[in-house]
């Protein structure tokens, strides 16, 4: 089969989209499809389906001429709704192509915090043909109800142009059906890989952040930026630390609103065992995992939180927030999961960190749920998506 994947996140950026759009890409390789990948790269030296592009200053992303070359393929699959996600549909509208589209992002839970939400939606309504004024778009520019009628107004014309949503959890399944009209949603997370054993890591690690072998150790993993709510993991530690003096919470990842986090746990008297590092290359990630004791995962923003599959299969109990997303792919066990409160959630923590039977159960469910969803099982049911949509009459995208 002759596919095109296309993405607005380079795969060097070390994030849930570009992850997911590597392991689908390298799924359907090894399984001898034809997968081209448009996504974007540098001005020259490009390997080949990589885009010209520019860094965006103060953004881990790189802003790609939105032109994909001409080829023979018989499905585009678009993964973002950036310049180069909407030139895909553009592309496979002028050719009649079915459209597979993964939402990997809540556009209304992130407009508020990032200001490139809205100008990008802005530019995807104008080039799709919504009838967008003056209005519309100052309404796109303000926070409140005005811009999140004019995001859903998007997400409806988004859907529109597609054969097929892929909703990576049964959560965001939910929020894309008001909009889904004609179009099917199925619910396709993306596998997490088993992980490659190093009995070392865990001892290394600590030693290079001078944390003792016997500490109680929490992890967050990922942008520590306001919609992933730091404020409240810093307070549900500080509710820990009262218990367990000795506990520390490692946040890997922290790029953006790092003085902020900073600034909070000096407030909370936490920061003498708080850690904060950059972001690492996907291959080190699985160190830290093993370097800590339980996940915490406050964010109520993610459509599926691959961070929370990885951790499970290094056997890392994960604790959370987002009782819509608690349920396990694979097997439906629910993760632990709390109120979004320093009180509720900081027992919940403490719990996971002194229960040995709690958390030996917790971490038995996580990894049979990683194995029950597996990479082959993935791979089987997309391409049997892929399949069925080629053999079907295209449905033409609306407008």
């Amino acid at each position: 089969m002759r596919i095109a994947h296309v993405s607005d996140s380079h795969l060097a950026n070390v994030e849930g989209v570009a992850t997911s759009v590597g392991a689908t890409v390298a799924l359907l390789r090894a399984a001898g499809h034809q997968v081209a990948l448009y996504s974007p790269g540098p001005l020259s030296r490009r390997r080949p389906g990589e885009l010209p592009s520019l860094p965006v200053p103060t953004r881990p992303y790189r802003l790609a001429l939105p032109r994909l070359p001409d080829a023979p393929v018989e499905l585009l699959h678009v993964h973002t709704t950036g310049p180069v996600g909407i030139a895909g549909l553009r592309y496979a509208a002028a050719r009649s192509l079915p459209v597979v589209f993964t939402w990997h992002t809540d556009l209304i839970a992130y407009a508020p915090h990032y200001p490139e939400v809205p100008l990008g939606a802005a530019y995807a309504g104008l080039r799709l043909g919504l009838p967008w004024r003056a209005r519309a778009l100052r309404e796109l520019a303000r926070p409140g109800p005005g811009r999140d009628a004019r995001l859903t107004e998007l997400g409806r014309c988004l859907l529109a142009q597609m054969s097929l949503l892929l909703a990576p959890s049964a959560k965001t399944a939910e929020a894309m059906a008001p909009m889904a009209g004609r179009t099917p949603i199925v619910v396709l997370p993306t596998p997490v890989p088993a992980p490659t054993p190093d009995d070392d890591d865990r001892r290394r690690i600590r030693a290079e952040l001078g944390i003792p072998p016997d500490a109680p150790v929490l992890l967050a993993v990922g942008r520590a930026s306001p919609e992933k709510d730091p404020e409240l993991l810093l307070a549900a530690f500080a509710q820990v630390r009262r218990a367990l003096p000795a506990a520390r919470l490692v946040l890997l990842g922290v790029r953006r609103n790092r003085v902020a986090v900073r600034r909070a746990a000096r407030r909370l008297a936490v920061d003498d065992a708080a850690h904060l590092l950059d972001p690492v290359p996907r291959t080190r990630v699985g160190g830290y995992y093993r370097a800590a004791d339980v996940l915490a995962f406050t964010s109520t923003t993610d459509t599926q939180g691959l961070v929370l599959g990885e951790a499970e299969a290094h056997g890392l109990p994960v604790a959370m927030v987002d009782a819509e997303l608690a349920a396990r792919p694979g097997t439906g066990t629910r993760r632990p999961c709390a109120a979004g409160t320093p009180a509720e959630f900081g027992a919940l923590l403490r719990r996971l960190l002194t229960d040995e039977a709690l958390r030996e159960r917790v971490t038995a469910e996580g990894r049979a749920a990683v194995t029950a969803w597996s990479g082959a099982r993935y791979l089987a049911e997309l391409t049997r998506l892929y399949t069925t949509l080629r053999h079907s009459p295209t449905r033409r995208p609306a407008g």
